[in-house]
């Protein structure tokens, strides 16, 4: 299974193109679309989501993840195990979170490059090259090197940002909400929320912070739109006070 996590959007043309090379070199795989709108530009708070959602895809599953606005400079791309499942990124802190947080974590780094290059897309060119030959179960030793560690990184523990705003307006955190007891009062952009299980638990209109499908801290509304109704983006500072 080849899993894509981008930033490319669903309304551009990256997506096919890449589904398109994996075809021609891994045919017959399956390809999931996970996300294709991951935060523009924003390798940190990816990271946070691609660690959190990496679990719930079978073990050997094969991550191609592109958030790279650093494409055509001199940023390495890298192969990372981690949670015996695949990841390949550009070395830009988004696989950072995931191999910080197995101790069976190894990191390649990607040394080759194919003779047809375009310089702005490395996903397509790079990338899903080398995730195909891995999922096709031939690991491009002579294209790698393995090496100590990513020259990215970012702190393994939680976010305490708002991360991703699904359609629905509801605001997803970095913070793992196992760590937050659920009379925390949480709050963000001056509004505080209160713990509930689900939406249909809270009246029509309220705002609420609940562990959402992956265990994160989510801040929503039921049957309302959390960004607009409170003001969040991708980025929005989130406090959480502990009970005593």
């Amino acid at each position: 299974m080849i899993v894509l996590f981008t930033d490319y959007g669903i309304y551009d043309p990256y997506v096919g193109q890449l589904k398109a090379r994996l075809a021609t070199e891994a045919p017959g795989q399956l390809v999931v679309d996970l996300l294709h709108a991951a935060p523009d530009f924003n390798a940190h708070a990816g990271a946070h989501l691609l660690a959190a959602f990496a679990p719930t895809f079978p073990p050997g599953s094969v991550f191609l993840a592109v958030v790279d606005p650093g494409v055509g400079t001199a940023r390495h791309g890298v192969v990372v195990m981690a949670g015996g499942r695949w990841f390949v990124a550009p070395d830009n802190g988004l696989a950072s979170i995931l191999v910080a947080r197995h101790a069976d974590s190894k990191v390649w780094r990607i040394d080759w490059l194919p003779v047809a290059l375009s310089s702005t897309f490395h996903g397509r060119d790079v990338f899903a090259v080398i995730a195909a030959e891995i999922a096709r179960g031939e690991f491009p030793a002579a294209k790698l090197s393995e090496c100590a560690k990513l020259e990215v990184e970012f702190e393994a523990g939680d976010l305490a940002r708002v991360i991703y705003i699904d359609h629905f307006g509801n605001a997803f955190t970095g913070i793992r909400a196992q760590t937050v007891p659920v009379t925390s009062r949480v709050a963000a952009n001056h509004s505080e929320f209160m713990h509930a299980e689900a939406f249909a638990l809270c009246d029509k209109g309220k705002g609420f912070w609940f562990s959402n499908s992956v265990g994160l801290l989510e801040l929503a509304v039921n049957r309302g739109h959390a960004a607009s109704q409170f003001g969040l983006s991708v980025g929005t500072p989130v406090q959480v006070q502990k009970p005593y």
